[in-house]
């Protein structure tokens, strides 16, 4: 998969440590390799709830079939610049 900076992506997984949980909606925000991105992922109050380096397989590309949701945060912002 071919990502690019700004495009919005789909965890594939959890990641507890950064309270995100797969399905969670996040956009690109710098590609470092093809094995290497930036992922910001944001509260709706418009904070940023984490910042965080993955690999391309950790996120999908948005599906037109995708809904957002709502839910609580299970953590504390972390990875927040």
């Amino acid at each position: 998969m071919m990502l690019r900076e700004l495009d919005p992506v789909v965890l594939t997984r959890d990641f507890p440590e950064y309270g995100l949980r797969k399905g969670d909606l996040g956009a690109v925000v710098h590609v470092y390799s093809s094995t290497r991105i930036e992922v910001e992922f944001v509260r709706l109050s418009g904070a940023t709830q984490a910042l965080v380096a993955l690999s391309p397989d950790d996120v999908r590309s948005v599906d037109d079939k995708d809904l957002p949701a709502v839910r609580g945060a299970i953590g504390p912002a972390r990875g927040a610049v």
